[in-house]
């Protein structure tokens, strides 16, 4: 915003000296100092959010480097990201706890069940005809029963293990870390605009607001003045 104040200062000085002469002509251009602030304001932080992304590769002007913030930092960027995902937002313990919780682990039990049901009723029958002419509905449910209580205490171990197998064979950090940092530009742009497309426009906006605001206190001071 202090390129909003000097460029206001710059403006009134140049109605001053060049432009008015008289009363009625100063406070026209008084009147529209609040709004040039507005657009000052505005266009200041709009160029400023450009400059996030762009220019996406580095470009000399005047034999100063410029580059977008993100394109620059795309790499550091991403190696951040998937250290906070690995450590803070995701992680192979959340996931354990998660799916090897009875309630989850209770929930697959229905359909544990009627898979045993069906091999005791009939993979049984299919594979062992001459022992399935021995095993009666009493006889089943009672294995059901046992198969059932096993499988209860099973599952949990065995996600267990196959988390742990997972967490030594897969690296989150670098899986997220690589994503982000393959993506393009033009990409990277896209998805930070939909999470914060809104955030852009209000600092948009609140220049705007702030530089009327600048305007409306500059008039303020030139009229006290006066």
């Amino acid at each position: 915003m202090t390129i909003v104040f000097f460029a206001k200062i710059h403006f009134e000085w140049i109605s001053k000296n060049y432009l008015c002469r008289n009363t009625a002509c100063m406070n026209y251009w008084l009147i529209l100092i609040p709004l040039i602030s507005a657009f000052i304001g505005w266009f200041t932080n709009w160029i400023a959010i450009k400059m996030l992304f762009h220019p996406r590769e580095p470009k000399k002007v005047l034999g100063i480097t410029i580059h977008g913030i993100f394109p620059k930092q795309q790499k550091q960027f991403a190696e951040k990201l998937g250290k906070l995902v690995s450590t803070e937002l995701l992680s192979f313990n959340d996931i354990e706890e998660k799916i090897t919780s009875p309630q989850n682990v209770e929930k697959l039990m229905p359909f544990v069940e009627a898979k045993v049901d069906e091999f005791l009723r009939v993979k049984l029958n299919e594979a062992f005809p001459i022992i399935s002419m021995f095993i009666g509905e009493n006889t089943i449910q009672q294995l059901k029963g046992i198969f059932m209580q096993e499988l209860q205490i099973i599952f949990p171990q065995v996600i267990n293990k196959h988390i742990k197998q997972l967490e030594s064979q897969l690296d989150l950090e670098k899986i997220v870390s690589d994503k982000v940092a393959g993506f393009s530009s033009d990409k990277l742009e896209q998805i930070l605009n939909q999470i914060m497309s809104k955030e852009f426009r209000f600092v948009e906006i609140i220049g705007g607001v702030l530089g009327f605001v600048i305007g409306l206190l500059q008039i303020l001071i030139t009229t006290i003045t006066a």
